[in-house]
């Protein structure tokens, strides 16, 4: 199974080479359980040096591409082009910031493999001070109450999509 890591780039310089370092070692860990790797970059019109920092990743490592906008069309189209661009059975969709936890895909992917369309990372809110957790919690029971699907706390762009999922948002 070909799994595409799918990671949005703004001004990543500082930790875009540690973000691949890292996403390289999960490939080389799900290798041997029969699970490829792409990993598709979108340089969301960068002004700092992440656009040559990808080229050199694509050059050194054939499992790399990346798409390079103009300008900075932020990050849902980014998301957007990465998905397009993204031919794995499999679509992991995170941040390149590290925000983000890699060790994670392996459990993504181990649940995948139970007949899962969709994987989502949600975070926790240990640590977080007091107010954040209270005002996160109202806003969410406000949203809530004015949507008809439940939005979770915590569960941001973090996710692996099936293939059937990204066919399908790509087809809106």
């Amino acid at each position: 199974m070909l799994i595409s890591i799918v990671a949005p780039c703004y001004n990543e310089e500082d930790v875009v080479e540690r973000f691949h370092e890292a996403v390289q070692q999960i490939a080389d860990d799900l290798l041997p359980l029969g699970h490829d790797m792409e990993f598709v970059y979108v340089d969301d019109g960068s002004r700092d040096r992440t656009l040559p920092l990808l080229q050199q990743l694509a050059a050194a490592d054939p499992r790399v591409r990346y798409v390079s906008f103009s300008r900075n069309f932020g990050k849902e189209a980014a998301l957007l082009a990465g998905l397009r661009h993204a031919t794995g059975d499999s679509v992991v969709v995170m941040d390149a910031d590290l925000q983000h936890p890699p060790e994670l895909i392996h459990r993504m992917v181990e649940l995948r493999g139970q007949g899962y369309d969709q994987v989502l990372a949600r975070r926790s809110r240990k640590g977080d001070r007091v107010t954040r957790t209270l005002t996160a919690r109202l806003y969410y029971r406000l949203v809530n109450r004015l949507v008809d699907v439940e939005l979770k706390d915590g569960v941001g762009d973090f996710r692996l999509l099936s293939r059937r999922v990204v066919d399908a948002v790509l087809g809106l």
